[in-house]
């Protein structure tokens, strides 16, 4: 049984900063493709970026260049390091475990709650 749970999430003020963390178990961590997604209230479910075994990375767009995503596999963790926040950013935000590259079948986190507001 595979088990993702996500950490990090909290209250920034427009311009800040936050990491995310998301530990996963119960699987080989370094052969798992991995993803973050976000959900606004009243929205969909949205890609925010996503790093494969092999390290390739992909953003949305309307993050890229603020956002990076990482993996340490020594301990099994995911993060999403987000800059230059905006209150459009705000949502809860879920890290996945895929089966397959970007296929939303997989194995999920509950999410954490990312706030931007003055």
């Amino acid at each position: 049984q595979v088990q993702v749970v996500e950490s990090g999430g909290g209250l920034v003020q427009p311009g800040g900063s936050l990491r995310l963390s998301c530990a996963a178990s119960g699987s080989t961590f370094r052969f798992n493709h991995m993803g973050w997604y976000r959900q606004a209230p009243g929205k969909q479910r949205e890609l925010v970026a996503a790093i494969a075994s092999d390290g390739r990375t992909t953003y949305d767009g309307a993050v890229e260049g603020r956002f990076t995503i990482s993996r340490d596999n020594a301990v099994n963790t995911l993060y999403l390091l987000m800059n230059n926040l905006k209150p459009e950013d705000t949502a809860v935000y879920f890290c996945t475990v895929y089966k397959f590259w970007l296929a939303t079948d997989g194995y999920w986190g509950q999410g954490t709650q990312v706030t931007v507001s003055s």
